[in-house]
């Protein structure tokens, strides 16, 4: 997803996006790790993400 739309959503959306994929980074980690990952770039897909809502949020706590 493009910032643009990260942008778009509200706090509460934010923070349930962070909580799935903070969720979502862990399960991938455990199947890279178990050998049984379908996509194990996923995961750094999902870090991206996960920066890039977290950075949203704080910005908006900053007041940006």
């Amino acid at each position: 997803m493009k910032a643009i739309k990260w942008r778009d959503l509200s706090g509460e959306e934010l923070e349930q996006r962070v909580r799935e994929l903070t969720e979502e980074i862990f399960n991938l980690r455990f199947q890279v790790s178990m050998g049984v990952a379908k996509n194990p770039a996923r995961v750094s897909l999902a870090r991206k993400d996960l920066a890039r809502a977290k950075t949203i949020l704080r910005q908006r706590a900053a007041g940006h």
